[in-house]
């Protein structure tokens, strides 16, 4: 094979690396285990969160990015899955969470503060996950690469 055919291989393979490494959806780790995660981190995909989907993959979720610390509250209006809330502090460690939310279509949904801890991160993660984890107050957080 010419020294030519071999760079335009080699090329092609690292362009294809490359292209896999950037698709590649962000992940959270919390007990040991990974979720993909979709990140809202602006207005609007913060206030749209998971409304109107009717599921969820086991290994997925949805993490809240804010530019600083303080009380969040959530609620469940047009969301179709009951979820886990989870509230991480600065340091991406627990600090609240609101367990087995359920789905709310009222004019009146409740709200969920996490227990009112100023929390910078929030994990939605679908309904009894929390529990199976095992996770409590203090728990780390690993954020996805990019996200501080």
């Amino acid at each position: 094979m010419q020294s030519s055919s071999l760079r335009l291989i080699l090329f092609a393979l690292l362009a294809v690396w490359l292209g896999a490494c950037a698709s590649a959806e962000p992940t959270v780790e919390l007990k040991g285990e990974r979720f993909r995660v979709e990140i809202a981190d602006d207005p609007e995909t913060q206030a749209r969160g998971l409304m109107f989907r009717t599921h969820m993959d086991p290994d997925a979720g949805m993490l809240f990015v804010y530019k600083d610390s303080q009380r969040r509250t959530f609620w469940m209006r047009n969301c179709r899955i009951p979820l886990d809330i989870l509230y991480f502090d600065e340091n991406a460690e627990l600090v609240g969470e609101a367990l087995g939310v359920p789905p709310c279509n009222a004019a009146q949904c409740p709200h969920y503060d996490g227990g009112g801890a100023a929390a910078r991160y929030v994990l939605e993660l679908n309904a009894g996950v929390a529990r199976q984890l095992g996770v409590s107050r203090g728990d780390r957080l690993t954020l996805p690469a990019g996200v501080e």
